[in-house]
Formats: C-alpha cells, sequence, structure tokens
C-alpha cells in the first residue's frame, strides 16, 4: 500500500488553505457588492420574458412620436428605453411600445388600441414608464409611484405665436389666457403666475389652442415643447422666462423595486463609461435639431444628470 509522506499531506493542507480564504473572501465580496444583474432580472420578474412593454407619449415630436402609417415610434424617450432594455438583456424587435396619457403615467397603464386589450375595461399595465415624467415630490407620493435616478434635466419656457409681446417671466403672464397640461409642475407654475390657466389633457392640445387663439401661450418642459415649435416655426416662438430651477425626468417602475435598482444602475453606468455614446447620440439625434427654434435657452442638459453609483454587480 501506498503511504503519503506526512510533510507532504501538511504541505497539501497548507496549500489549500489560502484557496479557501479567498473562496470565502470573494463570496463575501459578491454580498458586500449587492445583487447582480441576473438576480435582480429574475426578482423583477423578467427573466424569460419574450417582450418589454413600455409605456411612451405618442405624439410629442422630439421625444416620442407614433407614425401613424407605420406604428413606429421614435424620439429621445424611446432611444432611452432602447438603452434601458438592451441592457435588461432584450432586442429591438422585443420591446413594445404603448402610448399612455399624461395622467396615467403614475398608474403605469394603457389604453393603447395598438395592444391587446384585456378582460377588465382596456386597460393593461406596463413594465416602465419612460414618457417626460417630471420627478416631483408630490408625485413621489403617489401609490405605485417608483422613481428612477433623472436621465434627463430640461427648464420651463413658453410659447406663444410669433409676434406676441416678449415674455421675460412667468409674471408678464399675469391675468392672460394660458395654456399647461393638467397636473403638471407647469399647471402649478402658471397658476402661482396669477394667469387664467387652462388645463389641457396633452401639450399637443396646448399647441392647438395656442395655433386658433384660444390661449395666448402654453407652459411647459422645453424639452416637451421644442419639436412643436420646430413643427410650427413659421407661426410659434419660444420665451426664455429665466428659471434657475430644473425639472428632471425620471423613468416610472412602479413598485418594482428590483427593476427600479437595474435601471438606476444602467443609467449610472452610462453616464460613467465615456465609451458608451448612446444617450449622447439620441440627445443629439433629437434636440440638437431642434435647438435652432429656441435660441435663447437650452432645450436640455447636453449630458446626463449627476447621478449615486447603484451597488450591482454585472
Amino acid at each position: 500500500m501506498w503511504r503519503i509522506a506526512a510533510p507532504a499531506v501538511r504541505l497539501a493542507a497548507l496549500l489549500l488553505v489560502p484557496v479557501l480564504i479567498l473562496g470565502i473572501a470573494a463570496a463575501q465580496l459578491g454580498r458586500d457588492l449587492g445583487p447582480s444583474v441576473p438576480d435582480l432580472v429574475r426578482a423583477a420578474g423578467l427573466a424569460g420574458r419574450e417582450e418589454l412593454v413600455v409605456g411612451v407619449l405618442g405624439d410629442v415630436p422630439g421625444v416620442s412620436l407614433r407614425d401613424p402609417d407605420t406604428g413606429r415610434f421614435t424620439g429621445f424617450d424611446v432611444d432611452i428605453s432602447y438603452l434601458i432594455a438592451a441592457d435588461l438583456g432584450f432586442l429591438r424587435d422585443e420591446v413594445r411600445f404603448a402610448v399612455v396619457e399624461n395622467e396615467d403615467r403614475s398608474r403605469m397603464l394603457t389604453h393603447d388600441p395598438m395592444l391587446t386589450h384585456d378582460e377588465k375595461g382596456g386597460f393593461i399595465s406596463v413594465d416602465l414608464v419612460v414618457a417626460g415624467f417630471g420627478i416631483t415630490a408630490e408625485r413621489e407620493s403617489l401609490p405605485g409611484v417608483g422613481f428612477s435616478q433623472p436621465y434627463l434635466a430640461t427648464e420651463q419656457t413658453v410659447v406663444t405665436r410669433i409676434g406676441h409681446t416678449g415674455v421675460v417671466t412667468l409674471g408678464d403672464l399675469r391675468t392672460r389666457r394660458v395654456c399647461a397640461v393638467g397636473a403638471t409642475e407647469s399647471e402649478r407654475l402658471a397658476n402661482q403666475s396669477g394667469a387664467v390657466v387652462l388645463a389641457a389633457a396633452d401639450p399637443g392640445e396646448c399647441i392647438s389652442w395656442v395655433l386658433d387663439g384660444r390661449v395666448e401661450a402654453v407652459v411647459g418642459d422645453a424639452a416637451i415643447l421644442a419639436g412643436f415649435v420646430a413643427r410650427h416655426r413659421k407661426q410659434l416662438m419660444a420665451h426664455d422666462i429665466g428659471l434657475e430651477s430644473t425639472t428632471q425626468w425620471g423613468i416610472n417602475t412602479g413598485d418594482n423595486a428590483a427593476l427600479r435598482e437595474l435601471v438606476d444602475h444602467f443609467l449610472a453606468r452610462s453616464a460613467d463609461d465615456g465609451r458608451d455614446d448612446r444617450w449622447e447620440t439620441a440627445f443629439e439625434r433629437h434636440f440638437m435639431t431642434e435647438q435652432k427654434y429656441l435660441p435663447t435657452q437650452p432645450i436640455a442638459m447636453d449630458r446626463q444628470p449627476s447621478l449615486t453609483n447603484v451597488e450591482v454587480r454585472d
């Protein structure tokens, strides 16, 4: 019978000790660094899913616009949706867009006829809402709203017909008839200015009212209204009202905490990775082409907002 010399056994044992220590340390490090992307994808209920349903606006040029002939969506929010979807593991043709109305962004519901309706009145839930949704304390307190970190920072602007007297501050609109989308920061600011505010269902309705003379002006996010000014550039103009505060847009993930953590991680990783130019490409494609129609103010910050890194392992 072969016998292993005692020194050899001791040597083997000594060699195994560092390996065991390294293995334990690696496992502990993994726990300390937080969950992995696959862990969170499973926790978010997306593992094995064949498609990701994203709620977007339907008629806001530059942000999210659906072609009535092809049904195809284009815009900055659409490209941001593709960015998140790709990092979640979905191909472009596995992303399904649905129009959400402004009032349904917090509820994450759509009744878009392009989707199959369920049995409860034609509304279905979406996985994400990427729809020019400004982060406010009031919205964050709503049940079912779970904002990601911001992906865009814009500011307020005022749009009037060409030839209107200059609007330097919101106070210049006092007693004037103006339009703002209902239940938005823009509506709140317009009311504070002393204007006579007509609340619309969406920005397109506001634009139609200023074009037909029902109101003198529209108050809204510059990133939302810029595309309409470009579309009606022979009729409309924008006024920089000089507000120092910005409006930051967030992605609504609802009550899905794991999905929110993933979105935060992907946005922060995109901002930190100098080789990842998907955000910059989207900004250049959809906003820089419209900037000339807002010559006195930026449509939005041309870089991602400052984000907090999330402890997620790739």
